[in-house]
């Protein structure tokens, strides 16, 4: 009955986050409301152990992102994703940009220490304020372990709501250039017609003709199909889980040069293309939004150290910081972004990923698109626009350079 219950509380929250979203337009993202209620949950009534209790443990999570990313992969293309080194140097651009205004700027108001404590997390999610948490604990400086998961709280709170409104800022950028384009199309088309109408007067012999040997067909790689009685959920499960476990094997193999989870959404797109995984295969295999909440409670779960006492004591050189640290973030992105082809809509909110990563980067993308597209073509066009920009963005930061700087920054406390 406790293991229901909790699981009824945490799907409480994540439903009204949804509820919130769809509202408020995505205006309001729902992870910021569902990480609003889980804090507010644990600084009250809620368990601090309601995650684990509703199935969502340790066990599950190992599987769970790795997972996640594969399945990201069967929603890109190839070309797509090898294009998005940009969002990588824009996103890593911001990195620097939070560093230099917040080391260089705060320092004018707060001691070294608040500053070192304070800018990984910033730059990163929650490896890195758990590292500093670690490091500061292990230097006996007690009086700034808050700091740390305090910034990835806060951050995080204005970072979701930030974003949704640059990806929707960019939605309107891009719809009007598809609806122009389109546009221009149609008068092409109109224009070809009448060409044609008028050569149906010209004698055949002075009409030129296309040769069609020289149309050479798109080459398509044959799916993997299987009739339908035995393409069963349980089989495309254990193509994900064999494509998961040889990208982990080769990971390991790389010993670390290339993030695991990049392995993993490469060998998802790869998969994807050779036919070997479906399309939005989790989903079709009807446990996508399951993973997905578990692992966002999972994150959410780590709420539960935060007290009520620990903001109150610390909220001013919080909340400076991290103003510092986003307005660095937007001038480095906004300098680089006509230079790589970006707007600054869509290169601010690459940067912006550093303050939450996967899988909140891509709830918010598709958040926003559902909202913004009114078919489901346009939807798809966004989707194929924003969100690989946007993952490959958040790995960057949140899953490399924030654990980097983290590293450096315990060996400068």
């Amino acid at each position: 009955m406790a293991a229901v219950l909790s699981l009824m509380v945490v799907m409480g929250f994540m439903m009204v986050g949804e509820w919130v979203s769809t509202r408020s337009r995505a205006y309001v993202p729902s992870v910021f409301i569902t990480a609003l209620l889980f804090l507010i949950g644990f600084w009250t009534i809620v368990p601090k152990n309601i995650v684990p209790a509703a199935s969502f443990g340790t066990a599950f999570i190992q599987i769970t992102q790795a997972v996640l990313l594969v399945h990201m992969g069967t929603l890109m293309d190839l070309k797509l994703l090898l294009k998005q080194w940009r969002a990588v140097v824009i996103a890593l651009s911001g990195v620097v940009g939070t560093i230099i205004l917040t080391m260089g700027i705060g320092r004018l108001f707060f001691n070294w220490h608040t500053i070192v404590a304070s800018v990984p997390p910033l730059t990163g999610g929650l490896v890195a304020a758990f590292l500093m948490t670690a490091g500061l604990k292990a230097q006996h400086i007690t009086a700034l372990v808050a700091f740390p998961v305090a910034m990835f709280v806060m951050h995080s709170m204005l970072g979701y709501p930030l974003t949704a409104w640059m990806l929707k800022r960019e939605s309107r950028r891009l719809l009007k250039n598809r609806q122009a384009v389109a546009t221009v199309v149609t008068d092409d088309a109109e224009t070809a017609r009448a060409t044609v109408n008028t050569a149906a007067q010209v004698p055949a012999g002075d009409v030129p003709t296309a040769d069609a040997s020289v149309r050479l067909p798109k080459f398509k790689i044959r799916a993997w199909h299987l009739p339908a009685a035995y393409d069963t959920s349980a089989f495309m499960l254990f193509k994900v889980a064999a494509v998961t476990g040889l990208a982990e094997e080769t990971a390991q193999l790389m010993h670390g040069v290339v993030n695991q989870y990049i392995v993993c959404l490469i060998f998802g797109v790869i998969a994807h293309q050779l036919g070997f995984l479906e399309n939005a295969v989790l989903e079709k295999a009807g446990v996508f939004h399951w993973l997905m909440y578990g692992l966002l409670a999972y994150i959410f779960a780590n709420l539960n150290i935060v007290k009520i006492s620990m903001l109150s004591g610390i909220l001013v050189p919080i909340v400076t910081l991290i103003v510092l640290g986003v307005l660095g973030m937007f001038i480095a992105s906004s300098l680089l972004a006509r230079p790589l082809g970006f707007s600054r809509e869509m290169a601010f909110a690459s940067a912006l990923t550093a303050l939450f990563g996967f899988p909140a980067d891509y709830i918010v993308t598709h958040e926003v698109t559902e909202i913004m597209g009114t078919t489901p073509d346009e939807k798809q066009y966004l989707l194929d626009q924003m969100l690989p920009k946007m993952l490959v963005g958040g790995f960057a930061t949140v899953s490399v350079a924030s654990v980097v700087i983290a590293s450096i920054f315990l060996k400068i406390l």
